[in-house]
């Protein structure tokens, strides 16, 4: 119940009065049955102004520190992602893929959206990284079709570590659905993962036109922290 107030009585307006966001392909978003919306991630904005647009509900798996932070801000955070049906997922450990797995094929299973980030982080520059193969898991074990989804504008309206937005133009695309049958059965087939998260994240950056780095993420963000050189430009595939 919550999550739908958020989204048309109290978060939702909000958000689409400060960022009027462009929508472009919302048809395609199928209107019935379980399906992955597979998006860039470029702002904690992104959470949010997702879900306001979709017709149907959506749920994300959004990292556990999301739900454990200190302070006000922390407690503030936590009460709107439990509010809004966010999954705390462990992303430390061994066993935190598989965690991920289970709770994501659990939302499909039940003929829902699941709303994920191949990235597996928000992007701190601005390009688009590299995708982990968690998508591929839960798409080719589902059997689910995978939307790709480019939020623009959004690093720009409200980058890492600003807490306010600023008002900036914001374009949410979707593409056409990809569909993943002919890998069926391939799920624990390595060669066949990589392939088909890389098919998504290219689906992504054509959508979104963002620069491609083909490392991931938390990788060059390590990088960046020990003062290294990070590549520019890589093409995919």
């Amino acid at each position: 119940m919550f999550y739908y107030v958020l989204k048309y009585v109290l978060l939702g307006p909000l958000l689409r009065l400060v960022f009027r966001p462009r929508i472009e392909g919302l048809e395609k978003v199928p209107a019935s049955g379980p399906a992955i919306i597979a998006g860039n991630h470029l702002s904690f904005s992104d959470h949010f102004l997702m879900p306001t647009v979709l017709k149907r509900r959506i749920t994300f798996l959004a990292k556990a520190e999301y739900f454990t932070g200190p302070g006000l801000k922390g407690r503030l955070t936590a009460f709107f992602f439990r509010g809004a049906g966010q999954i705390p997922v462990d992303r430390s450990g061994k066993e935190a893929g598989q965690a991920a797995i289970r709770e994501g094929l659990g939302v499909l299973r039940r003929g829902e959206l699941l709303g994920i980030y191949p990235e597996g982080t928000r992007s701190h520059d601005g390009r688009l990284y590299k995708g982990k193969v968690g998508v591929a898991v839960l798409a080719l074990t589902a059997g689910v079709p995978v939307v790709p989804c480019a939020m623009i504008g959004t690093f720009e309206a409200q980058p890492p570590g600003r807490v306010v937005p600023r008002i900036h133009p914001v374009t949410i695309r979707f593409g056409e659905p990809l569909d993943f049958s002919r890998y069926a059965g391939m799920e624990r087939e390595k060669a066949v993962l990589r392939a088909v998260t890389d098919e998504i994240v290219y689906a992504i950056l054509t959508l979104s036109g963002q620069e491609y780095v083909d490392e991931y993420a938390a990788v060059v963000k390590e990088r960046q922290a020990a003062g290294e050189r990070v590549p520019r430009r890589t093409p995919l595939g």
